[in-house]
């Protein structure tokens, strides 16, 4: 009994920290973003307003990203996503542009969840990759074919589509793994967003969850307690 009791506590307590690490880190790494002008996000182009950026397929090389409405009950927007790396995380959610004709909306180019060297750049339809790739003057990753589904997503080829209208395999043209130490960051204009997780953990659950696992622990140690003096009773 004794034995068994110390373990129910200890259990809960790790139980307690697992969850609090699951709350700062969500897999799906949702973001409630909010946008002052009309914005394009791989060939969409959305109203300002404020909306739920979210991986479906957050394991792999390829993801897939939903924006939703704010709630995130309406599905608005998919796309697919290679990584975007950068050597110095921030504490905030960054977006990264392209460069775009003046007068055009802004071209969402890789969204960054706080904390990550890593971010999602987006992948975009073949013909909306060209005229990117012109005006920035750099290779844009894009599908190979039109896709009408986020299942299709999942195995369409991509490809990286050049200034000068080529397509190359992306991995030739666009770095999508770690850089090393000492490469430099590539150029980009970041604007960093106002971010309101959906369900702001960090602050408020570390508290309770810790209080938790020490009650927990103040339960084992009671019973332990109580069977010793039972034991006592019993001689």
């Amino acid at each position: 009994m004794l034995r068994n009791a110390r373990w129910i506590g200890l259990a809960m307590l790790v139980l307690g920290f697992a969850s609090v690490a699951a709350g700062q880190r969500p897999l799906d790494k949702r973001s409630l973003l909010t946008f002052g002008e009309p914005f394009e996000v791989a060939g969409h182009v959305l109203p300002a307003g404020t909306y739920t950026f979210l991986l479906a397929t957050p394991i792999g090389d390829r993801h897939i990203v939903e924006i939703r409405s704010a709630d995130g009950t309406k599905l608005i927007a998919f796309a697919a996503a290679i990584p975007n790396y950068r050597l110095k995380p921030t504490g905030k959610t960054v977006i990264s542009f392209r460069e775009v004709p003046v007068g055009s909306p802004e071209v969402i180019r890789a969204w960054f969840y706080p904390g990550d060297t890593f971010g999602q750049e987006f992948v975009q339809p073949k013909h909306r990759a060209v005229v990117l790739a012109k005006v920035t003057h750099e290779p844009v990753p894009a599908v190979a074919v039109e896709v009408a589904t986020p299942e299709e997503l999942k195995t369409v080829p991509i490809v990286a589509v050049t200034p000068d209208e080529k397509e190359v395999p992306v991995v030739e043209a666009i770095q999508t793994t770690p850089p090393a130490a000492t490469t430099p960051p590539a150029a980009t204009t970041p604007m960093e967003l106002e971010t309101r997780q959906e369900l702001p953990k960090t602050a408020s659950s570390l508290p309770l969850i810790v209080l938790l696992g020490l009650g927990s622990l103040g339960v084992a140690f009671g019973l332990m307690t109580v069977a010793r003096r039972s034991a006592r009773t019993a001689v």
